[in-house]
């Protein structure tokens, strides 16, 4: 069953890069966790294929009881992409979706209202660049894709 972190609530801000191909990575802030590097297999899609997101969520709650349900969480959270998207199903409104698998098989996805997540600028990616870079070499290897 995928983990909702409780409608989003337990998500409070973060970025994905895509800038490398077929390689994802960021940093998410939950609540009770703090902030997460993420390393994952595969690429965003549509208008973020290739690009940085960033996103806030409004609605977040440091709520001690998402220790309860992120307790197994891996940190850091290396997995493979199932769908990034900012319009993931044509019978829906676009809105961010974020959905991915870690490497134990764990289902993840998170939901946010169409304005809590943006392309950054090219002009604000040295805010996150050295970050960017920090996380791939320590975490690509664990993809297994060879010559990332």
């Amino acid at each position: 069953m995928a983990q909702k972190f409780g409608n989003a609530r337990w998500v409070k801000e973060g970025y994905l890069d895509n800038r490398i191909p077929e390689v994802v990575v960021g940093e998410i802030t939950f609540a009770v966790l703090g902030t997460v590097d993420f390393c994952l297999a595969g690429a965003c899609t549509g208008e973020i294929a290739g690009k940085v997101i960033r996103f806030s969520n409004p609605k977040f709650l440091d709520d001690p009881r998402a220790g309860e349900s992120l307790e197994d969480f891996a940190i850091p959270h290396v997995g493979t992409v199932s769908l990034l998207s900012f319009d993931p199903h044509p019978l829906l409104s676009p809105h961010p979706y974020f959905e991915w698998f870690s490497l134990d098989q764990e289902h993840y996805r998170i939901e946010l209202e169409p304005d809590d997540a943006w392309i950054m600028a090219e002009s604000e990616w040295g805010s996150i660049a050295e970050t960017s870079q920090r996380i791939h070499a320590a975490l690509v290897s664990r993809l297994g894709l060879g010559d990332s």
